[in-house]
């Protein structure tokens, strides 16, 4: 159990930890028994792409593949000659979204685990001492992914740019990694030191939307922030660029080879250093009461659930026909709210779904005026917003407790059709619903009480999306009956590939609409007419779905 190379090269760093009050040889046996466990555990990146039952061995360095593939994404930019605050900034920018999924997907459960508490702590082990064991443990992980990412980047770079700058480069990665662990952790420190912990799990699903937005905005704001003269990326600086951390750690190669000795880039190349030892610092000083507060982890959240419970009652009651939907409703709207790993893998999407208008809107103002657009159909944007629902509607077929599926055989209902309806009603309203409202408020706003009659056009042509989703994807199966592994990446992706097309079709037949006088209002009255007409036709056959 202690013959791994990293508790090796741990000993090197003994002295550090017992300057800290740390017990040292009982932090590195935790920390060995933790990789040792770790060896049978699937990370996310892998199992996401797996559509085979799981094979022996340890899936974590089969996963590393997968990140040497990604570190080729970096290899362009080491061509740009001396741009070196691009290049780097776009580099670390890439990186930070990758380590920070890493960690949020596979490393949280670790971070926030409260399952040794029973043991450990009836033991004289410093609370201290658990959380070092937990930070290195987790820092052994990243290293080694970030490892495997900057494999092929690092060689290339040594050819190219030389040994200098590949040293710089590597010291900065060992910071980033620092301050990426530092930053979860607080962020988490904070949020149990405010809310419950139930509102702790709901924030890390929470977060994966945050990182979905992040590198789409990211792209458009380091983008933005480089101006191009003559295929050369000139820089000006904003006082908002000192909350880009990509670009801290741009500065030291401006400052060391480019010999740019402004107080900008002194200021930025210092917050590359201070920032990570810093928030290092403070999470050590916090560590105690962190610990404290994980006992949240195992209360329950009791406030606010009669609310939530009349405001589903409600919808239920408007949306569903029968009794017997209305149940399977309320079934599928408590899945899509608790299932956590189906959340996982969907809310990114959806935060993809709540940005890409706008970005797409953003590009427009490039190109023209802001009176222009607004006195245009650049609200047909909104569309973007649809590519999700092929993939949501693929993923409703899954469930970590698929294996209660079997519950659905033992009613007396021969129309097992009404499953699949409620569950599609359940994500409609769930997850779209709220999605397409904050979405058509503010366009509201930016173009006027004008687009009212497309966005009601916008959102009956989603229910049609739907319906067809249902038809390409579906295999006859009742929803929330497959383990997550038996996700088929190749299959899947054409089919919602496809299902992204036809949210452009209904974009460009409503565009075509717009140029006919009062077509509007003709293609609105069609779709209240056709699409409840259509969903009775989808749902009208009395299915026997297979578990």
């Amino acid at each position: 159990m202690n013959n791994f190379r990293s508790l090796k090269l741990l000993d090197f760093f003994q002295p550090i930890f017992r300057a800290l009050n740390i017990d040292y040889p009982l932090m590195r046996k935790m920390v060995a028994m933790k990789l040792l466990m770790d060896q049978r555990r699937v990370p996310s990146i892998l199992s996401q792409n797996m559509g085979k039952p799981k094979k022996a061995g340890n899936q974590f360095l089969k996963s590393l593949f997968i990140y040497v593939f990604y570190g080729l994404a970096l290899v362009p930019f080491l061509f740009l000659g001396e741009n070196y605050m691009f290049q780097i900034s776009i580099m670390f920018g890439i990186m930070m979204f990758i380590l920070m999924t890493t960690m949020i997907s596979d490393f949280s459960s670790v971070l926030l685990d409260v399952r040794d508490k029973t043991i450990l702590h009836t033991k004289p082990v410093s609370s201290r001492t658990i959380s070092a064991a937990k930070l290195v443990h987790i820092t052994i992980y990243l290293a080694t992914i970030t490892g495997a990412f900057i494999l092929i980047p690092s060689a290339v770079m040594i050819a190219v740019q030389g040994i200098a700058y590949f040293l710089l480069f590597l010291a900065e990665v060992m910071l980033l990694i620092l301050f990426i662990l530092a930053l979860t952790a607080l962020t988490y420190i904070f949020i149990l030191r405010f809310f419950s912990g139930e509102k702790l799990k709901d924030i890390i699903n929470y977060v994966q939307i945050a990182l979905s937005l992040g590198i789409v905005i990211g792209y458009q704001i380091v983008a933005r922030v480089f101006d191009v003269v003559d295929l050369t990326f000139t820089y000006e600086f904003s006082w908002w660029h000192a909350f880009i951390p990509p670009m801290w750690f741009g500065a030291p190669f401006e400052l060391l080879f480019n010999q740019q000795y402004t107080s900008v880039i002194i200021i930025f190349s210092l917050l590359a250093v201070a920032a990570p030892v810093l928030s290092i610092y403070v999470y050590y000083r916090l560590m105690p009461s962190f610990e404290r507060n994980l006992q949240k982890l195992l209360e329950e959240e009791t406030k606010n659930k009669r609310k939530k419970r009349l405001l589903s009652t409600f919808w239920e009651k408007l949306v569903c026909r029968s009794r017997e939907e209305r149940f399977f409703y309320r079934f599928s709207t408590l899945m899509l709210s608790r299932e956590r790993d189906l959340k996982l893998k969907v809310y990114p999407t959806l935060g993809l779904a709540v940005i890409f208008p706008f970005v797409f809107l953003f590009n427009q103002l490039s190109f023209g005026t802001y009176e222009e657009l607004v006195q245009g159909q650049s609200y047909l944007n909104i569309y973007w917003s649809n590519i999700i629902i092929g993939i949501v509607v693929y993923m409703l077929q899954f469930s970590n407790s698929y294996k209660g599926a079997w519950i659905f055989e033992t009613t007396d209902m021969e129309d097992k059709s009404l499953f699949y309806s409620a569950a599609l009603k359940g994500f409609l309203m769930t997850y779209y619903l709220p999605i397409f409202l904050t979405l058509s408020i503010i366009f509201t706003i930016v173009f006027s009480s004008r687009i009212i009659p497309d966005l009601l056009v916008v959102f009956l042509s989603t229910v049609l999306h739907t319906l067809i989703a249902y038809k390409v994807v579906n295999d006859g199966r009742i929803p929330f009956s497959k383990p997550f592994e038996s996700v088929q990446q190749g299959g899947s992706s054409m089919k919602t590939f496809l299902l992204m097309i036809v949210a452009g079709i209904f974009a460009g037949i409503h565009y075509a609409i717009t140029q006919l006088d009062f077509g509007v209002y003709v293609y609105l009255a069609l779709l209240l007419i056709m699409t409840p007409l259509l969903w009775k036709i989808v749902f009208k056959e009395k299915a026997t779905m297979k578990v």
